[in-house]
């Protein structure tokens, strides 16, 4: 009894496909490649390139592009507001939920590994806290010193300050900020904290160069990004009355930038660190998707052409049955 019959592979059903990697590595051209060959809509997986009036120092995407193949996330935030982990797993859900049910291929492109991470292993969801609270935590952590902000965080957090000195200045003052608002440290948030979300699962696309490509291409960019008017762009800002303190301003660029504006440093001094600032978040990424990566993902040499990259991953997407 039973001869005869043929064994089925089960294989599992993807919500979505991912492109990641470090700053630099290609991310946004492979994208827009892979859209010519698969009807996709793309979710933008960059922290800070849902920040409305942010596109040069952000790299955003131009809006004709956007025209032709659809995204979702960008410009949903105001500058001094905060968009986490766990608000980007409920918002691309339902993205992904709406657009496979166009029956298109959700792709997730950016570089921003703790936002590919709430997806497939949702985070707790934070507690509903006063803006006004939140505002004035962050008005006072922005001015203290790096070492500072490592003190408290040893103090209110000790199980998570390793983690967070390794995230720099945005993820101590995040750790410090969930402490003093909720009474309870961001590492018991995530041990007992309750998720309103289901995993997801996806192919994951790590896209990798050699560190001194990747060094040049980051060097390149932010000369671009000067002369493509990133100065006028935060002055702007700070014109608007947001702050380098604020959520999207603490990103590398707009800190640096607003240093020259406000007769801090020279333009040659500003942009010499913004590049050395870049290149260091662009290792950390490097090191977080060599540790981080899901089960099944695919590494991709990204100074291949375009052509050998998209026959990489779609070859694999249709070996495995894609969605």
């Amino acid at each position: 009894m039973g001869q005869g019959r043929i064994k089925v592979q089960v294989r599992p059903v993807r919500d979505f496909l991912a492109i990641v990697g470090a700053t630099g590595t290609g991310k946004t051209g492979l994208s827009i490649a892979i859209a010519k060959h698969l009807e996709v809509e793309i979710i933008c997986m960059d922290s800070r390139q849902s920040y409305i009036g942010m596109d040069i120092g952000t790299d955003k995407i131009s809006k004709e592009v956007r025209k032709i193949v659809p995204h979702h996330g960008f410009d949903i935030r105001s500058p001094d507001e905060s968009y986490s982990a766990g608000q980007f797993a409920r918002d691309a859900a339902s993205w992904i939920k709406e657009i496979k049910g166009r029956k298109c291929v959700p792709m997730l492109v950016g570089g921003t590994g703790l936002f590919l991470r709430a997806i497939t292993h949702p985070i707790f969801r934070e507690p509903e806290v006063e803006e006004s609270r939140r505002r004035s935590i962050r008005e006072l952590l922005t001015d203290l010193p790096r070492a500072k902000l490592e003190h408290w965080v040893r103090l209110l957090d000790p199980d998570r300050a390793k983690i967070a000195i390794q995230g720099g200045p945005q993820r101590l003052s995040r750790t410090i900020e969930v402490a003093l608002l909720t009474g309870r440290s961001l590492s018991w948030w995530h041990k007992i904290g309750a998720s309103d979300q289901k995993p997801l699962s996806g192919m994951v696309v790590v896209l990798e160069v050699p560190r001194g490509v990747l060094d040049a291409r980051i060097n390149n960019r932010v000369n671009k990004m000067a002369e493509e008017g990133l100065i006028i762009e935060v002055q702007g800002l700070l014109d608007a009355g947001f702050k380098v303190g604020d959520p999207g301003m603490t990103g590398t660029g707009y800190r640096e930038i607003a240093s020259y504006v406000e007769g801090l440093c020279s333009l040659d001094q500003a942009l010499e660190i913004m590049k050395m600032r870049t290149r260091k978040y662009a290792r950390r990424q490097v090191t977080w998707f060599k540790n981080q990566h899901e089960a099944g993902t695919l590494r991709v040499d990204g100074t291949e052409s375009l052509e050998i990259q998209c026959s990489k991953i779609l070859t694999e997407w249709t070996r495995t049955d894609g969605m």
